[in-house]
């Protein structure tokens, strides 16, 4: 509605302008109104309809010499060419337009003219020329706060440095921008310095102010389509990663790659992927993050993006590095040095071309202005011409010398080039022997300590073995020697045998959980999940504990139910096992015994509680721990210490979680949850 009301508006001035000269009789007002009316057509964008006013006001104004309207007239007729993408004739014009607004003293108008002269030169990639025009035109404008002039003047110099890569002075230039873009309410401009803020503050490694500007890029109402989210999502997503923020960048990333599949948006899908990959090779899901990064690779390699190849290669050598393929790791850290030179050769090319087109554009300009002074030679004396062809025989000697110059100078560059390419070859083979060495090395730092892991566990197996194990066998073997010896009566050995019995057992599943300690410790460990019924372990494992409650005198109460659970039995039933007899060996006389089980979110939570001494909180705490702690039983029934942390590892190997819940005095409720179904 706003946009139709300021359109209706500017044709009602079209109108009354072009009426108004209409009945203009005095001709320097008429060249005036003309010019007022250019103004409006030109803002309007009716480029067609301004040039038949420019060219009709030229015509006066060269009639009547009014030196003002020809400077104007000069000045707008380039803004058109400059739209038309008509370089040659734009800075002509330009130019021009400068020369009489220099004889007129008039420096606000040199000043819009030189910001539209860098705008022009931006545009065509002369960066350093851009930069001079739009450097001249800055004082004046501030001088006289002319906003609309200024927004122009402080985009061009912003975009110029962005493109030579002197960040810090684009950051400058956009935030003075968006001041004045903010005042004048110009919403694209925003959008765009929003945009540009954010990618130069994440190049500078400041992530939080570049989500800062993301996000109020996000907040504007005009961008609020799948086709900017799609390239900002990412980008977001992007620099939460980069300081761990997971789960935001979790949630931009998926958006991000949704909205680009979805729109068949090729960029924004490469950013996402590679994003995604890093993300899960920091997560550990090393399959997932493989997948997307080699789809990433495709992408970059279609759409010719260093960039992101580039970093592609840095997080495939990463990966792989991680799991161990140091040869494939050695492929990709190759493929990134040598990316990353040619890319460095690029960004050292550029602003060689950028000088040499300006040495070639300033003889040029040298040249053309020796021409335009030149008078015809068949009006000249012979002193005149004389002088004329001494001063042409200077420029050509100069020009000559110029050009002698070049050449040195690109043959120089040459040699160089050619001579820092051998040191960047054989850099280059220095480094890849270097990289292979820190390969090498990480792989020997990685065995030694699996081979010092080892020594520890072969250190607390004898420790273990040395004690505890020692004692029961000991206490089985001078059982066995009294009654060899016949020291003992057949009566005696008989009230002996439940106390012979419990060495036995407690040496059993001493054993038994050495066993599978060690074998977890080593690495050797791997789960082999199915779906089982966990009644039917319950059943299997009372069954070996029924004889000693009884002797103890414990109660037990079944109350589980048929259930299915998704994990490795085997390890499983170690896991109740363990838990059974840690009940058992904390419950005196009379207490109770409960096993049950239920569902929960789609898992199966498992528990075995019982009216024991309890646990106090300070040993809560150290129990899950693989450090060997251990408290004697109500019989003082000895332990490893290591039942709990077996248990712990092969929960967590299923995908499982086990705690416990306790108080000192009433009783303690150990807690298995599984899941019922293959994890995702």
């Amino acid at each position: 509605m706003l946009s139709t009301s300021v359109g209706f508006s500017q044709t009602d001035d079209i109108d009354k302008l072009a009426l108004e000269l209409a009945f203009q009789e005095q001709d320097s007002l008429k060249v005036e109104t003309s010019l007022k009316l250019i103004k409006a057509l030109y803002d309007a964008n009716d480029y067609e309809r301004a040039l038949e006013y420019i060219l009709k006001s030229e015509k006066l104004s060269n009639s009547i010499n009014f030196k003002k309207g020809i400077a104007e007239i000069a000045y707008y007729k380039s803004l058109i060419y400059a739209q038309k993408n008509d370089y040659i004739n734009a800075v002509s014009g330009y130019n021009k337009s400068k020369a009489l607004f220099h004889s007129l003293k008039d420096t606000l108008s040199v000043a819009k003219v030189n910001n539209s002269i860098g705008l022009i030169e931006i545009k065509r990639g002369n960066y350093n020329k851009g930069l001079q025009f739009s450097l001249a035109a800055i004082k004046e404008l501030e001088k006289r706060n002319l906003v609309k002039d200024l927004n122009l003047a402080y985009s061009n110099l912003a975009n110029a440095y962005y493109n030579i890569n002197l960040h810090e002075k684009a950051i400058e230039f956009y935030l003075k921008a968006l001041d004045v873009q903010l005042k004048l309410n110009d919403t694209k401009g925003i959008n765009e310095s929003h945009s540009k803020l954010a990618e130069l503050y994440s190049d500078k490694k400041e992530h939080r102010k570049a989500i800062e500007y993301y996000e109020k890029l996000l907040e504007s109402t005009e961008l609020n389509n799948d086709s900017i989210r799609g390239q900002i999502f990412p980008k977001l997503g992007g620099e939460y990663l980069r300081f761990n923020d997971y789960s935001r960048a979790t949630r931009y990333l998926i958006d991000g790659y949704n909205i680009n599949i979805r729109t068949k948006n090729q960029p924004g899908l490469l950013l996402s992927l590679n994003n995604l990959g890093d993300l899960n090779l920091k997560q550990g899901r090393l399959k997932t993050a493989e997948k997307q990064l080699l789809d990433a690779g495709a992408i970059a390699k279609k759409l010719d993006n260093k960039t992101e190849l580039l970093r592609h290669y840095k997080l495939m050598k990463s990966l792989d590095s991680t799991r161990r393929r140091f040869d494939r790791a050695f492929i990709w850290q190759r493929e990134y040095y040598e990316l990353n030179n040619i890319l460095k050769k690029e960004t050292e090319i550029a602003p060689l071309i950028t000088e040499t087109q300006e040495s070639i554009t300033t003889i040029d300009s040298e040249t053309n202005n020796v021409s335009q002074n030149t008078k015809p030679t068949n009006n000249l004396s012979s002193e005149e011409k004389a002088q004329i062809d001494k001063k042409l025989d200077k420029y050509k000697l100069l020009l000559y010398a110029l050009l002698a110059a070049l050449i040195v100078v690109s043959a120089l560059l040459v040699l160089v080039y050619l001579k820092r390419n051998s040191n960047i070859k054989y850099m280059q083979e220095l480094e890849d022997k270097n990289i292979k060495i820190e390969l090498q090395n990480e792989a020997f730092s990685e065995q030694t300590k699996h081979l010092e892991n080892v020594n520890n566990v072969k250190d607390k197996l004898f420790s273990i073995v040395s004690h505890d194990l020692k004692d029961s066998l000991s206490s089985i073997n001078g059982f066995i020697d009294l009654l060899k010896d016949g020291s003992l009566s057949r009566e005696e050995f008989d009230n002996l045998i439940p106390e012979l019995s419990e060495n036995a057992n407690n040496a059993s599943l001493l054993l038994f959980n050495l066993l599978n300690w060690s074998k977890s410790q080593m690495q050797s460990l791997e789960p082999k999940p199915s779906l089982f019924d966990i009644q039917e372990v319950f059943e299997s494992k009372v069954k070996l504990i029924e004889q000693r409650m009884e002797n103890k005198g414990i109660n037990l109460v079944d109350h589980s139910l048929r259930d299915f659970a998704y994990a490795d039995r085997s390890m499983f039933e170690i896991v109740v096992q363990n838990l059974l007899a840690n009940a058992l060996k904390f419950c005196k006389s009379g207490d109770t015994i409960t096993v049950s089980n239920h569902i929960s979110n789609g898992s199966c939570i498992v528990s075995i509680a019982d009216t024991g001494i309890g646990i106090s909180e300070v040993n809560q705490k150290k129990l899950f721990n693989s450090s060997s702690f251990t408290t004697m039983g109500t019989d003082n029934e000895k332990g490893t210490g290591l039942g709990l942390s077996i248990c712990k590892e092969l929960v967590e190997l299923n995908n499982g979680k086990i705690w416990v819940e306790s108080t000192q005095g009433v009783g303690s409720t150990f807690y298995v949850q599984l899941p019922k179904s293959r994890p995702s």
